[in-house]
């Protein structure tokens, strides 16, 4: 119990040091995005701790020491943080959402018009970073995923997750469903 309370300590004062830190080009910073996301996935999925911890942590490679996307977060984010992740302990369903968000959206550019219109100048501006859209094949192979649905479902509400001027809730519930997943 020892191991699990330090990296949740750890992960603490990460985000407490660093989570002031612009979202990249949103209008949250990656504090704010973090709480909003797992906030969106405890009301949609409220049985599922690990898809709520994975909104919160989604983001955690932005965090981490790493080369920079020219202003726009940490290249390979999405892999970088699902390797830190596992690392701590974090179960693997956790480390695929993670590590797959960021294909959600290549998926969702590629499957619906409306979502590319409705991404945010930045968000637009790393998916071309990012692969771009998928292709067919791609999307097909990405559909097999047996996570697919929560890897949508992820992506979309990490879009909805960047809403300005909202005050950050204590996020002391979200360490006790650490305690209880690392423990």
């Amino acid at each position: 119990m020892e191991k699990q309370l330090a990296i949740i300590q750890t992960l603490r004062n990460e985000y407490l040091s660093r989570g002031h830190e612009a979202y990249h080009g949103e209008p949250v910073s990656q504090l704010e995005h973090a709480v909003q996301s797992a906030e969106w996935a405890k009301k949609t999925r409220p049985e599922d701790e690990e898809f709520i911890l994975a909104a919160f942590l989604h983001d955690y490679g932005h965090l981490c020491d790493h080369d920079g996307m020219e202003g726009y977060g940490v290249w390979s984010h999405e892999t970088v943080g699902a390797e830190a992740l596992r690392q701590m302990g974090f179960s693997e369903k956790i480390a695929q959402l993670v590590v797959n968000h960021v294909e959600a959206k290549r998926y969702l550019v590629g499957a619906d018009s409306a979502y590319f219109n409705g991404l945010s100048e930045a968000s637009k501006i790393t998916l071309k970073k990012q692969g771009g859209r998928m292709t067919m094949e791609q999307m097909a192979d990405f559909e097999k995923d047996p996570l697919f649905e929560q890897h949508i479902a992820l992506r979309r509400l990490d879009e909805k997750a960047k809403v300005a001027d909202r005050p950050v809730t204590d996020f002391l519930w979200l360490e006790e469903l650490m305690v209880r997943h690392l423990g």
